[in-house]
């Protein structure tokens, strides 16, 4: 389902390659979703939103680092957008998650695919523009 596609590049190595990542995290949420035989997939949820939140804290760091070195003129609305799911993703409460499995990764589901397809497409391309 979440696939990494040519559109999707910015022309800079580094940024690429992450992106690429949380693509394939994004896709091991929706396999996940999709799995019948783990009746009990809070394991597998809260350990694949952990590494989500971490490598996407990680990536906002590259990427911000990148663009201060070219004095890229849009960096303070990525900073911005980037802030602003950092504040999300660090509100999770991953403990609640137990309740409402099936929910909690359509939340998470749709939260990353606006955010892979829309902020990559939108802003992140730009910056290699």
């Amino acid at each position: 389902m979440y696939e990494f596609s040519e559109k999707f590049l910015t022309g800079i190595e580094q940024i690429d390659r992450e992106h690429k990542r949380l693509f394939e995290i994004a896709d091991e949420l929706y396999t996940l979703k999709n799995e019948e035989f783990i009746p009990d997939k809070y394991d597998n949820i809260r350990h694949i939103l952990e590494e989500l939140r971490d490598y996407t804290l990680t990536h906002f760091e590259h990427e911000e680092e990148y663009m201060k070195s070219i004095g890229y003129k849009r960096m303070f609305t990525q900073v911005s957008q980037h802030d602003a799911l950092r504040e999300t993703i660090g509100s999770w409460d991953l403990d609640a998650i137990d309740e409402n499995q099936d929910e909690t990764i359509d939340e998470m589901l749709k939260l990353i695919t606006d955010w892979l397809v829309n902020h990559i497409l939108n802003e992140d391309k730009l910056i290699g523009g």
